[in-house]
């Protein structure tokens, strides 16, 4: 099954989005995922379906496909709404400004009262107008979800054609609204306008992190006298395996391993941890970082979508390409608001023709009813009820990839208002997982066939631990790492026990746990046990620190009113001397990742949890919380099971991600609050004529301006305190 992702132009609200969801559900297309604020489209393509077939579809629909990997298109003169603006305003100044009481007296404004001359300069921009409105407005009705251009199209059609019947029958004067027609059209490409320099701005950290995947690298390459000569080349043309040289202030082009060298690097692009870290021989350079000072020569490990950094943009901008549950009522609202605006504006129509009278007890007829229609159609704006959460999202997601927080969907984010209670694995999370051995021993046995020397043991023990992903196994197969390995008939990993193998002679070999031992007498207190055939042939010490962050971190949750746990498969003595010297208010230890699921399970059923691990047991768990939360060294598995990963190998942002989580949701409701009660209070007002004769002109500018209200308190969202 492939995976498409469009690039796709021409969207501009969330109905938009709703049109081409609607049609790729209903060709097969599984998981479709739009985001009409990135201008993007994914899907999984089934094999029965062809990728030329749908984006035929989608520009049928009335929007530009493009795919991801082309240069934008040309940009053309009127092919966006600031141009379209522009144009349009030329045109509705002198329409708009012979209405102006004692400006009729300036010589010449006469000629603009003509009606030949009024519709000689509405029919350009009635031209510009129905080629964007109208024929948005006509694929959406075809595709079944009308979206706010239907609206606009039939105010400018309604003002248009009774202006120009008017003209016709040689009564210009009495039926002119001309002015009505073009300055709806104007405001509202203008309103689009500042929309989309709005939206455009709530995207801005996501643009920042695209721009750092963008530079100029100096590549290696060896002459025939294998002498180094530089290209300076563009990072996409980069390949893995390729030397480069990167100089003090420059950009780390790709990821990278450092073969010379040493520098202090900058990963807040990626982290946001603005406090430069060492690196040397070995360690490993993030594509997009800034070398602060130093020089290192490297080789590049990973290019285009393997990088960490392109992965971060892949899963914010997935994430936001999803709805939390909050979006739900808005989307259903939204799907048939337009269909209820027209009912209403009809009804409005009907009403005021019949019923409504002036200050002299006349009916204020036909045009003034219909002028008072057009009011309600120009003002209602489904846009602000389908922005509201895209524009939060768009942001808090934003701010959380520029601080080293990756939410992998947005449901995570509206989630974190509920947390309760966070749990902690030790191993990695609440300790470094930066071990050393401490001490070890051999035991010697009267079974000659048990007898290791120093040397041997060393080979056996890094021959079992080297298959491991958890901390201690690396740190010991990393420090007894020899040539002199032995091969094993078989070998497997127990979750929560250890490793065992079998060689070639049918010998059982563990290394593991206390749990592992047959013969429960032996001095409990080791970290792993080594036995042969069920003896104990040795022990291995390891040493941990607890992160220096992690005291000040469970105290601001503390401060937040949410309670803490130590939940690991550690010995007790081990946990209980992390958790109290933390502070953590409940420990829970030996439990295998079995009593792990369980435990997860009777703590949701209590309270909404978040449970924070990195190693290959806390999977599942991580998997089985309300929110999984993976640190970015943690194992492959780890960070795939979770929801959130913290990119600072750390905890220091944890208490910043469940503030972000917060803010954006209530940042959520306020936008929700703010469109909901806009159309409510603006529709009636409209109906009523409260607006007057400039009814559509007004309707048409506050429509435009409440969408960018909506961005506007979004944007607060990067300046607030989230701690």
């Amino acid at each position: 099954m492939e995976h498409i992702q469009l690039k796709v132009d021409g969207m501009s609200c969330t109905n938009c989005a709703l049109s081409i969801h609607k049609y790729l559900e209903n060709q097969g297309a599984i998981e479709p995922k739009v985001s009409f604020m990135e201008g993007e489209v994914q899907f999984d393509l089934p094999a029965n379906l062809e990728k030329a077939t749908l984006v035929k579809g989608i520009t049928n629909l009335g929007y530009k496909v493009r795919g991801q990997q082309e240069a934008a298109p040309k940009k053309k003169w009127l092919d966006n709404n600031k141009d379209r603006a522009i144009f349009c305003f030329i045109f509705a100044v002198p329409l708009v400004a012979h209405m102006i009481p004692g400006v009729h007296q300036i010589p010449g404004m006469h000629f603009f009262m003509n009606p030949y001359v009024q519709l000689g300069m509405t029919i350009p921009v009635f031209i510009v107008g129905m080629g964007y409105f109208g024929k948005s407005a006509w694929n959406s009705l075809l595709n079944g979800i009308p979206n706010m251009n239907v609206l606009v199209s039939i105010g400018a059609i309604a003002s248009f054609g009774y202006s120009l019947y008017g003209t016709l029958i040689g009564k210009g004067m009495e039926f002119a609204y001309y002015e009505t027609t073009v300055t709806i059209l104007t405001l509202v490409f203008f309103g689009n306008y500042l929309e989309d320099a709005s939206i455009e701005s709530t995207q801005r950290a996501l643009k920042d992190l695209v721009k750092a995947q963008k530079v100029m690298a100096n590549m290696i390459v060896f002459d025939e006298n294998h002498k180094e000569i530089l290209f300076s080349v563009e990072s996409d043309t980069l390949k893995v395996g390729d030397l480069v040289l990167i100089n003090s202030g420059e950009t780390i082009p790709m990821d990278c391993k450092v073969l010379w060298g040493e520098a202090n690097v900058n990963e807040s692009i990626v982290t946001g941890e603005s406090v430069p870290v060492h690196r040397k021989m070995n360690d490993i350079l993030l594509g997009g970082s800034t070398i602060e000072n130093g020089n290192v020569k490297a080789y590049v490990t990973a290019v285009g979508n393997d990088t960490v950094l392109a992965n971060i943009l892949k899963m914010v901008k997935a994430a936001q390409g999803e709805k939390p549950p909050v979006q739900v009522l808005a989307d259903k609202i939204s799907a048939i608001f337009v269909p209820v605006v027209v009912s209403i504006a009809l009804a409005t129509l009907i009403g005021n023709y019949f019923f409504a009278h002036n200050e002299l007890g006349n009916p204020i007829g036909f045009g003034a009813s219909m002028l008072r229609a057009i009011a309600v159609l120009v003002i209602s704006c489904p846009c602000a009820m389908g922005l509201a959460t895209p524009a939060a999202i768009a942001v808090g997601l934003g701010r959380g990839a520029r601080n080293g927080i990756v939410f992998k969907n947005a449901k995570s984010l509206e989630t974190f208002k509920d947390i309760k209670q966070v749990v902690f694995d030790k191993t990695g999370t609440l300790t470094t997982g930066h071990f050393e051995i401490a001490n070890f021993k051999i035991i010697q046995t009267a079974n000659s066939l048990n007898q290791f020397k120093e040397e041997d043991f060393k080979a056996l023990v890094y021959s079992l631990e080297r298959f491991s992903n958890h901390p201690i196994a690396k740190c010991i197969s990393g420090t007894w790492k020899t040539n002199n390995a032995s091969s094993w008939a078989k070998i497997e990993e127990i979750k929560g026990m250890g490793i065992q193998a079998k060689d070639k002679e049918g010998n059982e070999f563990w290394s593991g746990s206390f749990k592992t031992l047959k013969d429960q007498n032996v001095e409990d207190g080791h970290n792993v046990y080594i036995q042969k055939n069920g003896v104990l042939i040795g022990w291995v010490d390891v040493t941990d620190q607890i992160r220096p962050e992690a005291k000040e971190v469970i105290k601001t949750l503390h401060s937040q009113g949410i309670h803490t746990i130590l939940l690991s498969g550690d010995r007790k003595e081990k946990c209980e001397a992390v958790g109290k010297a933390l502070g953590i208010q409940e420990i829970i230890s030996e439990q295998s990742p079995a009593d792990k699921l369980n435990k997860l399970d009777a703590l949701t059923a209590i309270a909404p949890t978040a449970m924070v691990g990195d190693g290959i047991n806390d999977a599942p768990a991580l998997a089985k919380a309300t929110i999984g939360i993976s640190l970015s060294n943690a194992s492959h598995i780890a960070i795939q099971s979770a929801q959130v990963i913290l990119m600072n190998q750390g905890l220091k942002n944890l208490p910043m991600s469940l503030g972000l989580g917060k803010k954006t949701y209530k940042t959520i409701k306020e936008n929700l609050a703010w469109a909901f009660s806009y159309n409510i209070i603006a529709i009636p007002v409209a109906a009523l004529g409260l607006l007057g004769t400039w009814g559509p002109t007004y309707g048409a500018l506050i429509m435009g301006l409440s969408d960018v209200v909506l961005a506007l308190n979004s944007l607060r969202l990067f300046k607030k305190k989230l701690v």
